[in-house]
């Protein structure tokens, strides 16, 4: 079991793409917000294990439940559809008894590791080594848990003019997301 450091950098970039963490800044500041507090380390935590066991056992489940990569992949882009709605419109769609915090649901899972990113790991696993998938995905749960953990910071650089115009930029680029893996799944 030997590392390919092109394939654990392509993957890594890749997956980085998906996960699109930098672009989720304002969803997550948006939830700090109303949840008051992110458990950075259980998001991480729980996004890579997550990950990492859907690399190796997606497929079957998928397939053991009768859901096809391209219905899973679709049912993912209306999560991804509705969080952008929110962030564009500045409304409210998801409505929950007011958990306490935001670490598993809706962070570590379907934003950090959703419907695109295994999409995309199953796409990987058909390329790539898998120890060079699981080190690229190692990688990238290191930048969530920066990213996680410095967005309090994150939040008092941009202010809430910057934090407005970001949050509508990336809901857009969310939408197009959603619209991309929506179209491209349903075969259109």
């Amino acid at each position: 079991m030997f590392f390919d450091i092109k394939e654990i950098v392509t993957a890594s970039m890749i997956l980085f793409a998906v996960i699109d963490i930098v672009g989720s800044i304002p969803i997550i500041i948006d939830l700090r917000q109303k949840v008051g507090h992110i458990q950075s380390e259980k998001a991480s935590i729980v996004a890579l294990i997550i990950m990492v066991v859907f690399l190796f056992v997606g497929e079957s489940i998928l397939g053991l439940i009768g859901i096809d990569v391209s219905s899973f992949a679709i049912a993912g882009s209306f999560i991804l559809f509705f969080l952008a709605l929110e962030m564009i419109l500045g409304i409210r769609l998801y409505k929950d008894d007011a958990p306490q915090t935001a670490s598993i649901v809706p962070l570590a899972f379907p934003l950090i590791a959703g419907a695109g990113t295994m999409t995309a790991l199953l796409s990987l696993r058909a390329e790539y080594a898998v120890q060079n998938i699981v080190a690229a995905i190692f990688i990238n749960m290191i930048l969530v848990y920066i990213v996680l953990k410095s967005s309090s910071f994150l939040e008092k650089k941009l202010g809430a003019g910057g934090l407005a115009v970001l949050r509508k930029v990336f809901g857009v680029i969310l939408l197009a997301i959603a619209v991309k893996l929506f179209r491209t799944n349903l075969g259109v």
